[in-house]
């Protein structure tokens, strides 16, 4: 059985406590504002995954239909659209950040 696109999205999504849909690899970013997501989470300690919505256009319009959010990265921290580092930076100065990771890493 065929899944669709949005079922992969959720799939994904679910395997991954902290997700990045960006344009390039965790390893090969191909933008700046993915290098900056992704060392922006470097600092925290914490595993996440970079998927690469570039190289898939059905995917990527799916994310933002999704998410009503049309730029990339897109991160998921538990589940949840939070946007992009726009949204996480003032998160992490004000330490809501730190507490969210905290408490989703801790249900492991």
């Amino acid at each position: 059985m065929a899944t669709t696109i949005d079922d992969e999205i959720q799939q994904e999504i679910s395997q991954h406590k902290i997700l990045v849909y960006g344009k390039g690899t965790k390893f090969q970013p191909l933008c700046g504002f993915t290098m900056e997501t992704i060392e922006f989470f470097r600092q925290f300690g914490y595993p996440f995954e970079v998927i690469n919505a570039l190289e898939n256009p059905p995917k990527r319009e799916a994310l933002a239909r999704m998410t009503n959010w049309p730029t990339l990265p897109k991160v998921f921290i538990d589940g949840k659209f939070y946007g992009d580092t726009d949204i996480l930076g003032p998160m992490a100065e004000s330490g809501e950040l730190q507490k969210l990771l905290e408490e989703t890493f801790a249900a492991t």
